[in-house]
């Protein structure tokens, strides 16, 4: 071999080692490809299998959801034994070892980790939650003939308090869930199981906290005595409405009766005024103090409700042990568990159209002393009805749920052992010193000396904006308040002080409440700058508008407000609540981390 051909020799056999490694790497690239392939299609295969599951899991669970409530055990105990047969498939279907190693790839790995959550707990509700559910005689929450048997209640506060925890267990891993990087389906089937699991969270906590609760305030170690209020939600403060017709609800080893009846009018103004926290009376000035009516311009039902019980002391001589407000849109869900009631001298109240009796045409039809009389006998009629009358105990839980969900039942102990108990839930109407999630409040006190509230419709939308340098991020709010109100035809009980110059105008004071720790920047009144009271309220900035609407006009109140620091995307409202239901939309954004 000659000296010029060993190079070109060289040269040969470095490119036949080159392709020979070559061919190996493609075939172990066709091999590995082809496992993939192969795990991936039986991924597919499964979560196929897994969806289907899930969705027959989610048609039964709708199904058990409507016998639970309309206490045909017998057809829930048969859907029970499906759902958990659906449920189990569905869990098997996502936990074999290639859905493991999917849940760690990228892209389709957050996905197929979701489905599995969803499955598990979907999975843990049918088998820890539902069976204990129906197994719970939730008759023992509802009364019988003037008391509730305390006994039967301690038998199975126990019960509950194991379905609640299995339901907020559930709640907690779904939330740590993140829903940002899946795809809409995925997202969408989260989202919408959220929803249905919150619903089904508080209806538990409610019944947990109401079967430990219940026999002490209900007189199991002596007597108590309580202030039944009702708020007027034609006449608008912070919490719902003003206190108007209140009553003395005394109970005793779970036996419980109404008692002296009256006004707020008839407890007078009080001055001095009562002393009130600094920041309240900064904000809200003395009035809270001074009139019985007023105690609620605060947010802040604790407050409220010490301020009426003093007042109530002073006036009566009478101390009683808490505070309980309601309003007549907690009436018209009650009277679907209770049928109509008959009130002497009235007109029957009926579940669909009570607001508009008690908030419209009573003010309409009679005099002021007619007025209360009606309402006093209204109180006592529909007292009666809840404590005599057979209900179904699910149905009167679902109207309960509802009303604390939209925050129309407030109650507040003396006994601050017991009012720690409440904690920061929606029933304790405590706001917050400190945000899980960062939340806007909007409320809104009557500015007319009227009962125009009745006629508002109200609208709210929250956006989650910028992340900023600072850690901060900016919410935009949008509220609008339409007025149904007549131009004419209006009683003088209606129409009451005309503060807004004409007595048609609606009046309306709308203070919105920064997330704790946070802001409020600025704000525009149907596209114009608008001057803002300003003030702080336990943590939270406080801005009010004063914002009129005429007979069929509408305004827009437009505010940016600035959160504490917080990386989360997204956002919460706390409304007062009104005759008309909020509209309301909440858009969410992309963590600040992302």
């Amino acid at each position: 071999m000659t000296e010029s051909e060993r190079p070109h020799r060289r040269r040969s056999r470095s490119r036949r080692r080159r392709r020979a490694r070559l061919r190996r790497a493609l075939l172990g690239a066709l091999v590995v490809g082809s496992l993939l392939l192969a795990a991936g299609g039986w991924v597919g295969f499964r979560g196929w299998q897994a969806r289907a599951h899930l969705l027959n899991a989610a048609g039964l669970a709708r199904e058990l959801s409507a016998q639970v409530v309309g206490g045909d055990t017998d057809r829930a105990l048969r859907t029970l034994s499906a759902l958990q047969e659906q449920s189990g498939a569905a869990r098997a279907a996502t936990s074999d070892p290639s859905w493991k190693v999917g849940r760690r790839t990228p892209f389709a790995g957050d996905d197929l980790d979701a489905v599995r959550q969803i499955a598990v707990a979907i999975d843990d509700l049918a088998r820890r939650a539902f069976p204990s559910l129906l197994r719970t005689d939730l008759t023992s929450l509802v009364p019988a003939e003037g008391r509730l048997d305390l006994a039967r209640l301690t038998s199975v506060s126990a019960e509950l308090t194991r379905v609640n925890e299995a339901v907020q267990g559930t709640r907690r891993d779904l939330d740590a869930v993140r829903a940002d990087r899946l795809v809409s389906q995925v997202r969408q089937a989260l989202t919408d199981l959220r929803g249905e699991i919150d619903r089904l969270a508080s209806l538990t906590a409610a019944a947990d906290q109401g079967a430990r609760l219940l026999p002490p305030l209900l007189g199991a170690s002596g007597p108590r005595r309580y202030l039944l209020v009702s708020q007027n939600l034609a006449e608008l403060r912070a919490t719902g409405g003003m206190f108007g017709a209140y009553a003395m609800i005394e109970a005793e080893n779970g036996r419980v009766r109404m008692g002296q009846q009256g006004s707020s009018a008839s407890l007078g103004r009080f001055t001095p005024a009562l002393k009130l926290p600094a920041e309240t009376r900064t904000v809200w000035t003395d009035l809270p103090g001074i009139y019985p009516a007023d105690v609620n311009l605060t947010p802040h039902f604790p407050t409220a409700a010490s301020l009426y019980r003093e007042m109530f002391r002073r006036k009566t001589g009478t101390t009683v042990d808490g505070v309980l407000a309601v309003d007549p849109v907690v009436l018209s869900y009650l009277l679907k568990a209770t049928g109509p009631v008959l009130v002497p001298g009235g007109v029957p109240l009926a579940s669909e159209k009570v607001v508009q009796t008690l908030l419209n045409e009573t003010y309409q039809r009679l005099d002021t002393a007619q007025q209360d009389a009606y309402f006093a006998s209204s109180a006592a009629a529909v007292f009666d009805a809840f404590f005599k009358k057979n209900v179904n105990p699910r149905v009167l839980l679902s109207a309960f749920d509802r009303a604390i969900t939209e925050r129309r039942i407030l109650f507040w102990s003396a006994r601050p052992e017991e009012q720690r108990t409440f904690g920061d839930s929606r029933m304790a109407g405590t706001l917050p010193e400190e945000d899980t999630v960062p939340t806007v409040g909007v409320f809104l006190n009557d500015g007319s000396g009227a009962k125009l509230g009745y006629y508002l419709r109200p609208t709210a939308n929250l956006s989650v904006g910028e992340c900023r340098s600072d850690g901060r991020r900016e919410l935009r709010l949008r509220v609008t308040l339409r007025s149904t109100a007549p131009k004419s035809g209006l009683s003088k009980s209606v129409l009451g002080l005309g503060l807004a110059g004409d007595p048609y105008t609606v009046r309306t004071l709308v203070s919105i409440f920064s997330p704790a720790g946070g802001a409020v920047l600025e704000a525009r009144l149907d596209g114009a700058e608008t001057a803002l009271g300003s003030g702080t309220e336990r943590r939270r900035q406080v801005a009010t508008a004063n914002v009129d609407i005429g007979p069929g006009a509408e305004r827009a109140l437009e505010v940016t407000v600035l959160t504490a620091k917080t990386g989360v995307g997204q956002a919460e409202l706390w409304l007062t609540p009104t005759a008309s239901p909020w509209t309301t939309q909440v858009h969410s954004a992309p963590s600040c981390d992302q």
